[in-house]
């Protein structure tokens, strides 16, 4: 609850408490500069800002977006680079911004309220009053290194992406949708070529046009001193009140007070190339512009018609387009918050010459749909549905509402009345009196009849070609223009900028600077509970244990609690994967997509796909099978349902038949297929996830259900599947049968519960359900231990680099894989925590080496202590073995001791850990769930972390040496580390050349040569003829990502 505030310049303007959570929400504003402060007050361990300015441009010169990197070079009193960061680290902090095409927002992320008031006024200050020297601007935005090539931090992201399908599809619907004079047809991000001529007076300019306290909004989201927060702010504002405007100087409000768009004249049709190889598919992009968003009822109908048309496989666009006449792989529909919202539908992995065919069948639905009656129960099950999740969203996401507060500060009436929208859910009350004539006649107004901008994404590898030589060609022609003097006096330059930006901050700075006490770090507490065969890891005795014993009988099912005060059951069922089949483990792909989406057998009477989801969604919040990273252990299965308590029973009984009666239906295999093979090409034009791809197929073994369900091997296995399901339907059935019988055995099973258990009469004996039919006499196996899925590579690297081309890309990411502790009672473990954290830490060493220098846009260290694994990731660079080799040289001068370990870098390193456990355990249910990995999933006491903590208070410098000599150095070293690269084709040459001068023995390979069909022969006919030519395509070529996950989840286990 907010304190008792003295006199202070901040009015409240109101508080109000929402009627579908505990949340309060506080607004004020201050009667000297017009900033306003949003308070969200919410438990637990993590306090949040998100300090947001309205940011308005009308070029592509990407000024918005370069500020977003500029603030942290040093600001008025703290004229220096990092010095926030570094401070932040000490205050258990971190430091983020994004830049969205109307606002710029800066995060601060911080364990306990104390931290956070101590950093906010030196953070505010790097906002309103950034130093954004020349020599910033020169290494942060855009310069031309040594070699001719350009470079930068911002230039260097925006490479990677101006190019993609996404970008370029998106970018142009807006150009359509929105004339000149409206900022929103631009890229904030900056355009590369404007990038290169953008000048520090015209971001000088920007910055001084809309970083204004009036246009600043601090969103604070977590348990917060409001008393504290008011005298912090006060302060802040007795110290800028003679370098800002005054508060009735001229301002307009950006994107309010600007010119509007008018409404679309007419339809528009087009098509945008972009490069990549494989032309067999791509997207489709349609955009409306829809209701204000000041409209709450008209925004929640928006919602609830997405969910109506688009949210499952039973809802209209996706049951007919991608379920029934498999036309794409999926369509999702979306909205950007603008003053009249915009409305897009994507459509994915469409085949290229049917796109024309696709979008009119598109339209054609919308238009049926609005001329017949609609579905009134299925629209009032997607009302209730949504009003389910919004407050399942509020327990377990702190994003709800800064997202809500931040369109509210952009596009909201001034006189919070539009804010106090967010009090209750009372629009979606008003949505289920509405008719059937007012849904269909709102479908037409804003979509079926409605004017709109149709973009067809299709791939080109002529596209693909040109940019390639187009580039080499600007790069050479300036490198004769320049010459190599001039190259010399490039790198002069940029030596200087760096040397200006680096200078040493002064000690006291930093030293003077306290770390903060945890005391106001509030962990959120679970307590455990067993039933079962989990009661043989020992004997709880607490009010909780009482309450699960009392459920008589006891079952021999292993079931392990935990209770925290939520208003939802979460549970979950992780299955061990070891049985299964080595040849069977690509159909777990299939089989895991096709789980909820099946027909089933009830008391002799099917019941078709269509009515089964229909029902779930009726009886849950949320309902999903993935791999077991989230428990830990990515060779598991995890089934998961949310759901009311008074649905906990009713949830119980839809696992079972899920698990036990479901029917492996060919028709509905096929159309899983068939859209699990139309989203490959677009999953194998991510640089990063195929790096990661790549280092996953080299480094688990076939006995690795992770891997068997990885994109490289679905990429050949699927088709073949496809084929053989083609000519003999009945033998792909009986392999998923036999899946069945592998994973539905008593001895794989074990349950998390996480609930009030105050909530729940009847914890245990509703799993009876479950218990039926399975023999529970056998003993409980053991958890996949994931370390026994290791391949030989992985077990001792040193002989494998591989250069990975792909032309989709504009940049070079890269993975290097060494061995690290393989397990958290090893007495290096605490040493390597503190050594990475060092390393790793915002505006730390290999931030100022690599992402400062402009070689990459980012680069970490990551371990897997369940494999013994330690690697080091580089994404999207330019040149990833400049990103490497700096790396390199940086680790090396600590390790031999040339370069000194500063102290408070030590402290802050040490704070950045105990901040990643606040990072663990931000929500009631993951901190529960992390209870159960701890305790369950890796053998550990409930209380390990602060053992683990206490060690790593305890690490010295001699120690933090020693681990980079013997165990992170190795990662650099050809001998006893394995390299993936995937690069731009135009990188490939002088990558390979420039590795193999550093003792690698780079091969270049293609995506193909990683594949695998786990013996699963192609078969002869028509078919696979079809699928050797898309083969071929594929030959050059992922979050969102799909479930299947690379692994990579499982990293940074403790931390």
């Amino acid at each position: 609850m907010p304190s008792a505030v003295d006199k202070t310049f901040f009015k409240k303007l109101q508080e109000f408490k929402t009627d579908y959570s505990p949340s309060i929400i506080s607004e004020y504003e201050s009667e000297r500069s017009g900033m306003r402060v949003v308070v969200v007050d919410q438990k637990g361990p993590k306090v949040l800002g998100f300090f947001t300015l309205a940011t308005e441009i009308h070029d592509d010169s990407g000024s918005p977006h370069t500020l977003e990197h500029l603030i942290f070079m040093g600001s008025k009193n703290y004229k220096y680079k990092g010095v926030l960061d570094k401070l932040a680290t000490k205050a258990y902090s971190g430091t983020n911004a994004w830049t969205a095409t109307d606002h710029t927002a800066y995060t601060l992320d911080t364990a306990g309220w104390e931290g956070f008031a101590q950093i906010l006024p030196i953070y505010l200050e790097h906002v309103l009053f950034p130093t954004l020297t020349d020599a910033a601007c020169y290494t942060e935005v855009h310069h031309i290194d040594s070699t001719g090539h350009d470079a930068g931090v911002v230039y260097s992201e925006m490479q990677g992406v101006q190019n993609t399908q996404g970008e370029l599809m998106e970018l142009e619907g807006r150009r359509l949708l929105y004339p000149e004079g409206v900022g929103f047809r631009h890229e904030t991000g900056g355009m590369m070529e404007q990038l290169r001529v953008l000048t520090p007076e015209r971001i000088r300019e920007f910055h001084h046009e809309m970083y204004q306290p009036k246009n600043l909004c601090l969103v604070i989201v977590g348990e917060v001193d409001h008393a504290d927060l008011l005298q912090v702010l006060d302060r802040f504002e007795d110290g800028i009140l003679e370098d800002i405007p005054k508060l009735d100087a001229p301002f307009k409000r950006p994107w309010v007070e600007s010119k509007q768009p008018p409404p679309l004249q007419k339809s528009i049709t087009k098509t945008i190339e972009f490069p990549e190889e494989d032309e067999s598919s791509g997207d489709i992009l349609v955009g409306f512009l829809g209701p204000s968003c000041n409209d709450a009822l008209l925004t929640a109908a928006l919602n609830t018609l997405s969910v109506y048309l688009s949210g499952s496989s039973i809802s209209v666009l996706e049951n007919i387009l991608v379920e029934k006449e498999q036309l794409a792989a999926a369509i999702d529909m979306s909205f950007d918050f603008r003053p009249d919202i915009l409305i897009w539908f994507n459509l994915s992995s469409v085949e290229t010459e049917k796109m024309p065919k696709v979008e009119k069948r598109l339209f054609e639905i919308l238009r049926e749909t609005a001329s017949q009656p609609f579905d009134m129960g299925y629209i009032k099950d997607c009302i209730h549905r949504q009003k389910r999740q919004i407050k399942s969203i509020v327990e377990e996401s702190p994003d709800f509402f800064p997202e809500g507060i931040i369109n509210d500060f952009l596009f909201g009436n001034r006189d919070g009345s539009t804010l106090r929208d967010l009090e209750t859910l009372s629009e979606y009350d008003t949505l289920e009196k509405w008719t059937d004539e007012d849904w269909r006649a709102f479908l037409r107004k804003w979509i079926s009849d409605a004017n709109h901008v149709s973009l067809f994404g299709k791939p080109s590898a002529k596209m693909s070609e040109k940019l390639k030589a187009d580039e080499e060609a600007r790069v050479a022609e300036r490198k004769r223009q320049l010459g190599e003097e001039g190259l010399k006096q490039l790198e002069t330059k940029l030596e200087e900028a760096k040397a200006q930006n680096d200078k040493e901050i002064p000690k006291h700075i930093l030293d003077d600077f306290p770390v903060p006490s945890t005391d106001t770090v509030h962990f959120i507490q679970t307590t455990t509970a067993r039933s079962g065969l989990a009661k043989k890891m020992g004997k709880l005795d607490n009010e909780i244990q009482a309450i699960v014993d009392s459920d008589k009988p006891e079952l021999p099912l292993f079931i392990h609690f935990e209770h925290v005060p939520t208003n939802f059951v979460h549970f979950n069922l992780a299955i061990c994967t070891a049985s299964l089949p080595e040849k069977l483990r690509p159909l777990t792909s299939i089989y895991m997509m096709n789980f909820f989406n099946t027909p089933i057998m009830r008391n002799g009477e099917r019941i078709e796909f269509e009515n089964v989801v229909t029902a779930l969604e009726k009886d849950t919040v949320g309902y999903s099978i993935d791999s077991g990273s989230g428990l830990g252990n990515s060779e598991l299965l995890r089934i998961s349902f949310q759901v009311e308590p008074e649905k906990y029973e009713i949830a119980i009984e839809w696992l079972k038949e899920m698990l036990a009666s479901s029917i492996f239906d060919p028709v509905r295999i096929k159309a899983t297929i068939t859209k699990m093979l139309a989203e490959i090409p677009e999953e194998k034009r991510s640089g990063n996830e195929m790096a990661l791809a790549v280092d996953q197929m080299i480094h688990y073994a076939r006995s690795s259900t992770s891997r068997a369900r990885n994109p490289l091997v679905k990429a050949v296995y699927l088709k073949r599947v496809r084929s053989l399901l083609k000519t003999d339907p009945a033998a792909v059935v009986s392999q998923l049968e036999a899946i069945r019988q592998s994973l539905c055995n008593f001895s794989n099973f074990r349950v998390l519960v996480i609930a009030n258990l105050h909530k729940l009469p009847r914890p245990v004996s509703p799993w009876k359900r479950l218990l039926q039919n399975l023999d529970t006499s056998v003993p409980l196996s053991p958890l996949d231990p994931r370390v026994e899925c290791l391949s030989p590579a992985a077990q001792s690297p040193g002989s494998l680099h591989y250069i990975i081309p792909m032309p989709a890309i504009d940049s070079s990411f890269a993975v290097l894989t060494s061995r690290g502790p393989s397990s958290r009672h090893d007495p290096d473990l605490p040493t390597l925590m503190v050594a990475i954290a060092y390393l790793s830490s915002l505006e730390g060493p290999l931030w100022c080496a690599v992402r400062g220098t402009g070689l990459a846009y980012g680069s970490f260290f990551s371990r897997d202590t369940d494999t013994g694994i330690i690697s080091y990731r580089i994404y999207r660079s330019p040149d990833a073995y400049k990103a490497i080799a700096a790396t390199k040289s940086i680790v090396s001068d600590f390790a031999s001791g040339k370069t000194p370990f500063e102290s408070y870098a030590l402290a802050g390193a040490v704070s950045s850990i105990v901040m990643a456990y606040a990072d663990e355990k931000p929500t009631m249910a993951r901190a529960a769930t992390m209870s159960f990995v701890d305790q369950v999933v890796r053998g550990l006491p409930k209380d390990f972390s602060e053992y683990l903590l206490k060690k790593v208070r305890e690490v010295t410098v001699d120690q933090i040496r020693d681990v980079l000599n013997r165990i992170v150095m190795p990662v650099f070293d050809p001998k006893k580390a394995d390299l993936v690269v995937t690069c731009a084709p135009v990188m490939e040459d002088t990558l390979v050349r420039d590795f193999k001068k550093d003792g690698y023995a780079p091969e270049t390979k293609p995506l193909t040569f990683f594949q695998d069909g786990y013996g699963l022969e192609g078969q002869d006919g028509d078919e696979e003829n079809e699928d050797d030519e898309d083969d071929e395509d594929d030959d050059d070529d992922d979050d969102e990502d799909d479930d299947d996950d690379m692994d990579d989840e499982d990293d940074d286990d403790e931390v």
